[in-house]
């Protein structure tokens, strides 16, 4: 199974078979231990929109693998505030590394740029449509928490319809017999062509905006804040705003092994007594995005197999 010179755009591209393969290559990297694997290798970080995990951990993996890291820094301190284009700063951008990571607000962004670079791009979130790196760091968790993915019930909490974490979850589990729950208000419900794709896939799922009702058979609650940034009216923000929080109380029917996982930055939908609990992760798939994204750097650049 060859990932060399492969772009990661969207988790849709990856076969069950390809996401076992990235995790367990990922198990082989999950270590704080630096190499020289990638000592003749350069990343190239382009991040149109703000980040702090997923660009620290793509360059803290880059680090640990030997090999160097251009930064893009902000687009007001590029050719992109003097009016460069996407596809113009892929060519240039292209000639100066061997692999690119584009974080983009615009839906489609990273395809469009492995189209149109002849090295691996790697979608680090394009608008609300998908996250792939960050899907596979979320199924490495629940692999690491759960001792499996097949055979889970597994909960979406929050904004499930501008979230990008979720949609590719969500897209990803197609490949996974488990029960999924998505709990969210209405206005903010899981797109129908992500439910189509999972009825599809014949995977059970069930929709509704009551956790109490759901929670007590949970083994995994992925929760998500309500993204104000995402919003066209912030009217419709304000009707939703704080509708989930999380705190001891609401979790005392749960099961004793529910874990509880968030892509971070949380606002206050997880309250921080949960945060020493056994049922919280969050901080662990944080550091999961390290030997993920090690794997999936040496994967795509020809040094692992």
């Amino acid at each position: 199974m060859s990932f060399t010179g492969r772009s990661v755009l969207s988790i849709r591209d990856f076969s069950r078979a390809d996401i076992l393969h990235v995790l367990k290559t990922a198990k082989r990297f999950d270590s704080p231990q630096r190499t020289t694997l990638l000592k003749d290798r350069v990343m190239a970080t382009l991040f149109y929109e703000p980040s702090t995990r997923t660009r620290m951990s793509f360059e803290s993996a880059m680090h640990q693998l030997g090999g160097r890291v251009l930064s893009f820094g902000s687009k007001e301190a590029t050719s992109v505030a003097k009016g460069e284009t996407l596809k113009d700063t892929i060519r240039v951008v292209e000639r100066y590394c061997d692999c690119i990571v584009l974080r983009h607000h615009l839906e489609g962004a990273a395809r469009l740029a492995s189209e149109l670079a002849s090295i691996p791009v790697i979608n680090a979130g394009d608008g609300a449509n998908q996250h792939p790196t960050q899907t596979f760091l979320d199924l490495y968790t629940i692999q690491k928490a759960a001792g499996r993915i097949d055979g889970l019930s597994i909960g979406m909490l929050g904004d499930l319809k501008y979230g990008r974490t979720v949609h590719s979850l969500a897209s990803a589990l197609a490949h996974f017999r488990s029960e999924l729950h998505f709990i969210s208000p209405e206005s903010l419900k899981m797109p129908e062509e992500i439910l189509q794709e999972l009825q599809g896939a014949g995977i059970e799922h069930h929709a509704g905006d009551d956790l109490a009702s759901v929670l007590p058979g949970l083994d995994i609650l992925y929760v998500t804040r309500i993204q104000k940034e995402r919003f066209p009216d912030p009217i419709e923000y304000g009707r939703v705003a704080g509708a989930y929080r999380i705190d001891r109380s609401q979790l005392e029917g749960a099961k004793k092994g529910l874990r509880i996982m968030h892509p971070l930055p949380r606002v206050d939908e997880i309250a921080e007594e949960l945060d020493d609990t056994e049922h919280a992760v969050y901080f662990e798939q944080l550091a999961n995005g390290i030997p993920v994204r090690k794997a999936l750097l040496s994967l795509v650049m020809g040094r692992a197999k």
